[in-house]
Parts: structure tokens; sequence; C-alpha cells
């Protein structure tokens, strides 16, 4: 406390303290979030070392801070580019598909594209082989995309406008490349009810194709003799069992009764059926080779009669009829055969012992 000129005891501490608390509030005032470190309270007005290296120890945990954001900064920036990067390869690999898709620019033969030289030669094929007086005009214009330019002089292509050929059905039997440029198409085709075999030059470049020369008849595959089945000895009491249970089989596999298809399935087997579109004949053979244990291998021929088809007159009871032959893995449990796998056989019906 003050009196005039004179000062009490201790008044001089109180000032003290007063201006060294100022002093502090100053230095946070400057230093920001630092002046938070003066104490509160009667501690308020004491000053210490420690009171006063606080803000420089915040002050590097503000330059580490920094250093971190910008390695931050940093890892950001590598994966944006990373992924632009990958999208530009994505982008520029969709573009590319096309191509591939197409058939031009895969399965490559000595740089000549084969499934599109293969599908040129169908699509000329189904033009070149179908002629008739009749439609000798449309023929031409059909043809003209497919013949090099300047072949005009001979719009048929080598067909003098007499006669008729019609395709049934044609089918790519091969290409054979000769080289980068160059290849005949092979196309096998049922004309006029004959199988017959055509060869079909091309010519490649430039992401081009065309005919480049007059198309060759050639033999078509022979037909053979199969040779004789091998001798076997046949169970011929497995052959009777199966003979009595098979058409129960047959008849639910003809219209996929799953239930009744579950009771002759061996077990964690899943049979399907033929879903109704034939009705199930009789059990013409079953041709089981003898052997020891429960699986067998087995052949059966089956007369399956199509309920979708009209009627064939006498033949079958006046119902159409068609024989198949399956080969089957049968699995015998209990004294019952069950069904483990269908499906085509390699074999020829009837007896082969």
């Amino acid at each position: 406390m003050v009196t005039g000129n004179r000062a009490l005891p201790g008044a001089l501490v109180m000032t003290e303290r007063a201006v060294t608390a100022e002093q502090l509030m100053t230095v946070g005032r400057g230093a920001g979030s630092a002046g938070t470190l003066i104490r509160s309270g009667a501690d308020a007005g004491e000053t210490t070392g420690q009171d006063f290296e606080a803000p420089q120890r915040v002050a590097g945990r503000g330059a580490g801070g920094r250093w971190l954001v910008w390695v931050l900064r940093v890892l950001v920036w590598v994966v944006l580019l990373l992924i632009g990067y990958r999208g530009v390869l994505a982008i520029a690999g969709s573009y590319r598909q096309p191509d591939t898709a197409g058939g031009s620019a895969a399965q490559t033969v000595d740089g000549f594209p084969v499934p599109l030289a293969g599908a040129f030669g169908l699509e000329f094929a189904q033009v070149y082989l179908n002629f008739s007086p009749a439609t000798a005009a449309q023929r031409a214009d059909e043809l003209a995309p497919f013949l090099p330019a300047g072949s005009n002089n001979d719009p048929q292509f080598g067909w003098n406008g007499d006669g008729a050929l019609s395709v049934q059905s044609e089918q790519l039997a091969g290409v054979d490349v000769r080289n980068a440029h160059s290849a005949v198409v092979k196309v096998l085709a049922q004309a006029n009810n004959q199988i017959i075999e055509i060869g079909i030059p091309v010519y490649y470049a430039d992401g081009g194709i065309v005919v480049s020369g007059q198309p060759a008849f050639i033999s078509p595959p022979p037909g053979l003799v199969l040779p004789a089945p091998a001798k076997i000895s046949p169970d011929t009491k497995a052959q009777q069992q199966l003979t009595a249970e098979l058409p129960a089989f047959f008849r639910a596999y003809a219209g996929s009764d799953t239930a009744k298809i579950d009771q002759f399935a061996a077990p964690g087997v899943k049979l399907s059926g033929l879903n109704g579109e034939v009705g199930f004949g009789n059990i013409l053979g079953v041709t089981v080779p003898a052997a020891s244990g429960a699986v067998r291998q087995v052949t059966v021929s089956v007369a399956w009669l199509p309920v979708s088809s009209p009627s064939a007159g006498a033949s079958a009871g006046g119902r159409a009829q068609i024989d198949m032959t399956y080969a089957m893995t049968v699995i015998k449990r209990a004294g019952k055969w069950y069904v483990s796998s269908i499906g085509a056989s390699t074999a020829l019906p009837g007896p082969s012992s």
C-alpha cells in the first residue's frame, strides 16, 4: 500500500510480482498458444527456468508437425499419381480390347490373323456356294465386298449363270497359313444334301482382307470303317439285373422327375434329365463287361419317343422313335444298382462278344 511517498513493507514485493505477471502475460500474448503455460493462482507470479523453456519445446513440436504434414502431402501425391497412371492404362486397354475380341489381333500365325480369316471365309462361302439364275444379280452384289478391286469383269466369280447350288450348313474346317499375308481358308459345307469342302485363298494387309483368287473344291474328309470292337466276356447276371431296373430310371430321366431320379442316383450324385422332350420306349440292350467290384462301366441302348415329333406312321406303333446309346457308371449297393454318371458312348450298339 502506498501513502504519499512512503511504501509500507511488502508493497515492493507485490509490485514486482505484478510486473513479473504482466511480463509473462505479454510473453504469452506474443507466443500465441505458449501463453497457456503460465500457471494460475498463487504460482502465477513465480518465474522459473521451466516456465520460459516450455515455449521453446512447443515450438520444436510444431516444427516436427510441419515436417509430418509435408511427408503426408508427398504420400498423397504419390498415391494420386499411381491411381492416375493405372487409370490411363485401363483406358488404353479398353480401346485395344475390341481388336482382340474381334480376332484381328488374336491367335495370329506368322503375323496372319487366323480368326479374322476364318470368319471372312465363312461369310464368303455362304454367298459363293449359293447360286441360281433367279438370284444371279443379287449374288453378284453380295460377292463384290469380298473380291479385290478391278474384278468387275467377272461379277459371278467363275459361275456361268446356269444350274443351282444351295447350302444347308457350313463350318470352318481350318486355316492353312502360307505367310504373313496369304492363307487358304477351308470350309466344310453341306450343299445339295452332300458334304463338300472348299478352299478359299485370302490376302491380308494393313488390317484389310480380301479373296485373292478363285476358290477350289477339295476332297472332304473320307468315311471310315471302324475297327472291330474288342471281344469282352459279359456279366450276364448284372446285365439281367440292369435290364430289369433301368427302365424305371430312364422313364424318370426322360421327364426330369427329380424325386424318382434321386432314388436311382448314387450317394453324392446329382442327375437332372431331358425335361420331357422325349418319352421312354424301351431298353434295346445292356452290355456289362465281366469285372470284380461294385463299380461297373456299362453300355445301354435306349429307344426314345420324341414327343414333339409328328407321327412316323406304322413305325413304333405310329410314333417317332430314335435309338441312342449311353455310357453309364453304375454302383451296386445292397443288391441294387445306382447310377453314378451317364453320357454319350463311343461304342456302337449291339453285342460285342
